[in-house]
């Protein structure tokens, strides 16, 4: 079973009581408003199959005056998730190391508004499982409240514990599969008007297997740049094949670069390939 929000703050062996889902005790549940909540400055979040990905998070808090949250004992923050906010089917968490920052932007008799920023951590080992996982995530306010004794040299632990979450709050963000595009193109050096043919493969992660496979059936376009030439012409589109094989055939013309450009869907993010010279003569 996957570590839930509810797991957030807890420290040493107790935290492994995250993983069974404890019930809340009957503390009475504060009265936080989380509002204006933006994941990674509103742009989707790209992961492959290794590698840490981290993404900032913007929102307002407006909570009690009374209430102290000291990032030790009571912890509140933003966290995503996929399901439902009863039944979450995975879930992405802030950077524990690093506390979100708060500035107090308002104050009434009764509560404290601030604007907050935090960090999302995500490793594509750890947090991402399946396909099913490249979709829509929805953001969470989270609340926590813990006391704990984990001095087990008298024989006794114990663990005091209460969570409280709001959502969804805000538009969510898209986690998308990152793509790899290659392209080389031969007979390399070539004569001029003779034809050229640029192989390439376009992949992307594959979170179950933790490698990148073929991606087939997507639209990839060559593009040509002469040399000395700013900037990429486009040349045609090319449909990937079997293992996300591409392969078209185009005249030279001039020296310059050969490269394919992914666009990318909505699971998948864009991808280029690096140019590939050809000197023709």
């Amino acid at each position: 079973m996957r570590k839930l929000a509810i797991g957030i703050g807890v420290s040493g062996a107790l935290a492994l009581t995250g993983l069974i889902a404890p019930a809340a005790s009957a503390t009475t549940s504060p009265d936080l408003v989380f509002s204006d909540v933006t994941v990674n400055h509103g742009k989707a979040i790209v992961a492959g199959t290794t590698g840490i990905v981290k993404a900032p998070v913007t929102y307002t808090l407006t909570r009690p005056s009374d209430l102290t949250i000291d990032y030790k004992k009571t912890f509140a923050g933003v966290v995503l998730y996929r399901g439902t906010l009863s039944r979450m089917q995975n879930t992405i968490e802030p950077d524990l190391l690093t506390a979100p920052q708060c500035a107090t932007t308002a104050t009434t008799a009764t509560t404290v508004t601030e604007s907050c920023t935090e960090t999302l951590v995500l490793d594509p080992s750890g947090n991402l499982f399946e396909a099913a996982d490249a979709t829509t995530w929805k953001a969470a306010g989270v609340y926590n409240r813990f006391d704990q004794d984990d001095d087990g040299s008298d024989g006794h632990i114990s663990l005091d514990y209460h969570s409280d979450l709001w959502g969804p709050l805000g538009s969510g963000v898209q986690i998308k599969r990152a793509a790899k595009l290659t392209a080389d193109a031969a007979p390399e050096p070539v004569k001029k008007g003779a034809t050229l043919t640029v192989t390439g493969k376009l992949t992307r992660a594959d979170w179950d297997s933790g490698r990148y496979t073929g991606y087939v059936s997507q639209k990839a376009t060559l593009q040509f740049r002469a040399k000395g030439a700013s900037g990429y012409t486009t040349l045609k589109t090319v449909t990937s094949g079997t293992g996300g094989a591409l392969k078209t055939t185009t005249k030279a013309t001039k020296d310059g670069y050969y490269r394919y450009v992914f666009a990318g869907t909505a699971t998948t993010g864009a991808a280029t390939a690096a140019g590939d010279y050809v000197d023709v003569r």
